[in-house]
C-alpha cells in the first residue's frame, strides 16, 4: 500500500513522474487528515499542482467542507488558474463561517488582476464582519500601498502600531518605514528605519535607512549606515554606488572615487558603477581614467544613453572631435533617437570642416532644440557661413521670438534685409 512516506521519498529524489504515479493509489486508501497534511507539504515545497490534486480528491470526499475550497482556490491562484479559483470561492455562501477568508482570497485574486477597487471592497466587507482582526487591516494597508495610496496605508499601520498589535512575521515599524519610502516621504521613514535597527541589524533595513538619509541630505548618516552594511555583507552591491553618491554630495570627492572603485572590484559588470566612476574621475581631473571608465560602461551597454552623453559632452568640451565622431558614428548607426547629442556631432563635423555632414546633424537636431537659443545661434551662424541666407533668416526670426529683448537678433535681421 502506498504511504505518505513513499510520496515524500519520491519528491526528495526529484522524480515528479513517480510522485504523480504514487498519488492516485494513495488518495484511494490514505487517511484524509494525513492527505490534508500532504497537500500543505507539497504546496510548501513547490509541488502546487500535486497539492491541488490532493485537495480536489478531499473536496470530492467532503463536498461541504469550505476550508478545502478556500485552500484549493489559493493554490489555483498561484498557478494562474484564476477562473477555477473564482468558481471555487463562489460556491461558499455568505453565511459560512469561513466567508471572511473567501473575501480575503477574492481580494488577493482581484488585486492580481489589477482590479484594486474590487479588491478593496472585498476587504472592507471582511473588516465589517471581523472588525477586530488585525490581519485584515494589514491586508488593506498592503492593498493601499499597491494602489499608490501611501498615506492611507501608513495611517493603518500607524493605528496598528499605536494599538500595540502583534502580527506574526510583521515588523510594523519596518512596514511604516517602507510605506513612507515608497511614497517618497523619507523624513517620516527614517525614524522608523532607525527604530528597527535598534532591535536588529538587517542588511535591507540598513540600506533603506541609508537611502532615506541620502534623500534627506543626511550624508554622514547615510555613509555610516552603508559602512555597517558593507561590513556585514560585502556583496550587497547597490550599497557601493549609494555610498559613493553620499560622499560625493558631502563634497569628499576623493573618498567618493575610492568608494566607487571598491564597488567595481566587487561587481565588475555594473554599468552604473562605471558611469559614476567616470564622472567622478573627470571631476577630479583624472581625464584618462574617466574616459576609460565611461568607455567600459558603454562596452557593457552600447545603448547606455547617460554614459554616451557624458562622454560625448566631455569630448565636445575638450574639442576632441575625432574621438567624439568615432563614438557618435557607432552610436547613431542603430537608428535610435539620439537627438541629445546631435548638436555636438554637428559642431564636431563643422570644426573638422565636414560641412555636409554638419548640415545633416544641425537639421536633425533642430526639432528637439528649436527652443534652445544657444543652439539656434550656432545653427544660424553655420547657415550664414554656408551661404544659406533664407534658412538663416528663419532661424533668426525664431531667436527674436525666444529672446525679444536681445538686440543682436534684430541687428542680424537688418544686416540681411
Amino acid at each position: 500500500m502506498t504511504s505518505m512516506k513513499d510520496i515524500q521519498q519520491a519528491v526528495e529524489q526529484g522524480d515528479p513522474d513517480s510522485v504523480n504515479a504514487l498519488l492516485e493509489p494513495y488518495l484511494l486508501n490514505g487517511d484524509p487528515d494525513e492527505q490534508y497534511d500532504l497537500s500543505e507539504w507539497l504546496a510548501d515545497i513547490g509541488y502546487v499542482e500535486e497539492a491541488i490534486k490532493v485537495l480536489e480528491h478531499l473536496q470530492y470526499v467532503f463536498p461541504e467542507e469550505s476550508q478545502l475550497k478556500v485552500d484549493r482556490a489559493n493554490l489555483l491562484i498561484e498557478v494562474d488558474r484564476e477562473d477555477e479559483a473564482l468558481n471555487a470561492l463562489m460556491e461558499i455562501p455568505k453565511d459560512d463561517e469561513l466567508y471572511p477568508q473567501v473575501l480575503v482570497t477574492l481580494a488577493d485574486l482581484f488585486q492580481l488582476q489589477g482590479l484594486l477597487e474590487a479588491a478593496e471592497s472585498r476587504l472592507n466587507e471582511a473588516i465589517e464582519l471581523l472588525p477586530d482582526e488585525p490581519l485584515l487591516y494589514q491586508a488593506k494597508a498592503e492593498l493601499l500601498l499597491d494602489s499608490g495610496r501611501y498615506l492611507e496605508s501608513a495611517k493603518i499601520y500607524q493605528d496598528l502600531k499605536e494599538q500595540q498589535v502583534v502580527i506574526e512575521g510583521v515588523n510594523l515599524s519596518e512596514r511604516l518605514a517602507e510605506v513612507y519610502s515608497a511614497g517618497a516621504a523619507y523624513e517620516e521613514a527614517l525614524p522608523y528605519y532607525e527604530e528597527v535597527l535598534k532591535d536588529q541589524i538587517q542588511p535591507d533595513v540598513l540600506y533603506g535607512a541609508a537611502f532615506a538619509a541620502f534623500q534627506t541630505r543626511q550624508y554622514e548618516l547615510a555613509v555610516r549606515r552603508l559602512n555597517e552594511l558593507i561590513g556585514i555583507d560585502p556583496d550587497y552591491f547597490s550599497a557601493y554606488l549609494l555610498r559613493a553618491q553620499s560622499l560625493n554630495m558631502a563634497e569628499d570627492y576623493e573618498a567618493a572615487y575610492s568608494a566607487i572603485l571598491e564597488g567595481i572590484t566587487r561587481d565588475e559588470f555594473d554599468k552604473e558603477l562605471y558611469l559614476f566612476a567616470g564622472k567622478l574621475a573627470l571631476k577630479l581631473g583624472k581625464a584618462e581614467e574617466g574616459v576609460n571608465q565611461l568607455r567600459q560602461a558603454i562596452a557593457l551597454d552600447p545603448e547606455y544613453m547617460e554614459a554616451i552623453y557624458t562622454l560625448v559632452s566631455y569630448f565636445h568640451a575638450e574639442e576632441m572631435d575625432e574621438d567624439l565622431l568615432e563614438l557618435a558614428e557607432s552610436v547613431v548607426a542603430n537608428e535610435d533617437d539620439w537627438a541629445g547629442i546631435y548638436p555636438m556631432i554637428a559642431e564636431a563635423y563643422e570644426r573638422t570642416e565636414q560641412f555636409q555632414k554638419a548640415a545633416v546633424y544641425f537639421e536633425k537636431a533642430y526639432p528637439a532644440f528649436r527652443d534652445d537659443s544657444n543652439f539656434l545661434e550656432k545653427y544660424a551662424r553655420f547657415l550664414i557661413e554656408e551661404g544659406n541666407r533664407e534658412k538663416a533668416l528663419e532661424i533668426i526670426k525664431e531667436l527674436q521670438v525666444l529672446e525679444p529683448e536681445n538686440p543682436d537678433w534684430f541687428d542680424w535681421q537688418q544686416s540681411f534685409e
